[in-house]
């Protein structure tokens, strides 16, 4: 059965208030039961649903379903066996999801090309869980996991989603600031994807969302608009990495050049969470080696002053916190 009590009901109110900042949209009931279409191998009558969302990919004319398994865990529940048994069932959802007719009725929209993937988000809803949570995939058997060939399952662990949860407040909060980097109402705002060697980004305006590839990357990056009328281009880098080298950030700033960033847009901010104490200061250190690699009088050129105007900062943190009294009332 879906789960329905008010701990578990933390998992899918955060989802909710996280993704949809990153342009995702959920669609369909949640916590839906639906037959199972391969009982004999699964041993089960019924998948549950906890939640689907779906997004526009960006390279390819497809819409992604997001089918989820929303866990909310205390610290001492997250273990080995658990996050297993919950990879272990998400695996059947998608194999009999991807088959089922009540499945795509209930979720699937009928205009486009779909593409169904899974979603293992574990919430750790009392704090406190410091263990590496990827030491639990490091002894998963891939390879017996029911998973359809070229199917995709994705986990996000408590890091992952303490990290997401502080981009979507950030983002909120510059939304609203008075000075400095200040976004555009969500409407003017699209996560960015360049158009790579060989692979164009084919719905450059349809496909605003971040994608699950960008979301488990080293990086989230946010286009906006600004400006008179909305004229001008920014961005915002969401940097996950430690910032322990200047190499990474150098790496970051050939990314940013070779994209167009740098020659289209009028801003562009670099945030970062947590990581090494001397972060900013090896990025700024990567900013006078990056612009003495552009050649002899590089300091003069255009593209040198965009370089050294990229700005550094660092996020406030923040944790989300829930009462099991309130969101119980919520979903009375």
């Amino acid at each position: 059965m879906a789960e329905t009590n008010p701990t578990a009901q933390m998992a899918v109110k955060l989802s909710d208030e996280v993704f949809s900042e990153f342009f995702w949209e959920r669609v369909g009931p949640i916590d839906q039961n639906w037959p199972c279409e391969d009982q004999e191998h699964h041993g089960v009558d019924t998948h549950p649903a906890d939640v689907v969302f779906y997004y526009d990919e960006p390279y390819s004319l497809k819409r992604t379903f997001v089918h989820c398994d929303l866990k909310s865990y205390a610290k001492t529940t997250i273990t080995a066996a658990a996050v297993h048994g919950a990879i272990e069932s998400l695996a059947k959802q998608i194999a009999c999801a991807e088959k089922s007719e009540k499945w795509r009725d209930l979720y699937m929209h009928g205009n486009v090309t779909p593409e169904v993937c899974g979603l293992l988000f574990v919430y750790n809803h009392d704090g406190g869980y410091e263990k590496d949570f990827s030491t639990h995939l490091a002894t998963l058997k891939r390879e017996r996991l029911p998973l359809p060939k070229g199917s995709r399952l994705f986990i996000l662990g408590p890091a992952d989603i303490f990290w997401l949860d502080n981009v979507r407040y950030d983002i909120r909060q510059l939304r609203g600031a008075a000075a400095g980097t200040t976004l555009p109402p969500a409407a003017q705002c699209k996560y960015f994807y360049p158009q790579l060697d060989g692979r164009a980004n084919l719905q450059p305006e349809k496909a605003r969302a971040a994608t699950l590839e960008m979301l488990t990357s080293p990086w989230i990056a946010l286009e906006y608009k600004h400006g008179h009328n909305y004229s001008q281009r920014g961005f915002v880098v969401y940097y996950r990495r430690s910032g322990s080298t200047e190499e990474e950030f150098m790496y970051l700033l050939d990314y940013l050049r070779r994209y167009n960033v740098l020659n289209e847009a009028t801003k562009v901010e670099v945030r970062m969470l947590d990581g090494d104490v001397a972060a900013a200061a090896r990025f700024q250190k990567a900013q006078h080696r990056y612009i003495e690699g552009l050649g002899d009088d590089a300091e003069a050129t255009e593209l040198a002053v965009k370089v050294k105007d990229i700005k550094f900062a660092k996020m406030t943190q923040t944790i989300t916190d829930f009462s099991t009294i309130d969101i119980g009332m919520d979903y009375a």
